[in-house]
């Protein structure tokens, strides 16, 4: 068997909201990353295909999930108003993500 390496990654991605909610708002992987996490992990797992991860932009970091996004063709993570609070964060701002898979 080999052995891989879990894939990390640190990329800039504009911020976007979801436009059932406006609400919600998210930064899609580079579809690079997003290949290398698909093919390392368990697609077995119930649920909708969601993968945890450790994310931080700027000084903040927190627990979530990042979610395949049939439409965008990538994993999508989602980037609470706690975090955009801290860091300043606004709709169309490029922002340095840096995700670690859970």
């Amino acid at each position: 068997m080999i052995a891989r390496s879990t894939p990390n990654g640190t990329f800039d991605a504009a911020v976007w909201t979801a436009q059932s909610t406006g609400a919600w708002h998210f930064v899609s992987l580079p579809t690079e990353l997003a290949d290398e996490i698909s093919d390392v992990v368990d697609h077995s797992r119930p649920g909708f295909g969601s993968v945890r991860v450790s994310a931080r932009i700027g000084e903040t970091t927190w627990a979530t999930s990042i979610f395949p996004d049939a439409k965008r063709r990538t994993y999508v993570l989602p980037v609470k108003k706690a975090v955009r609070t801290a860091e300043g964060i606004v709709e169309d701002d490029v922002v340095t993500v840096h995700i670690d898979l859970g």
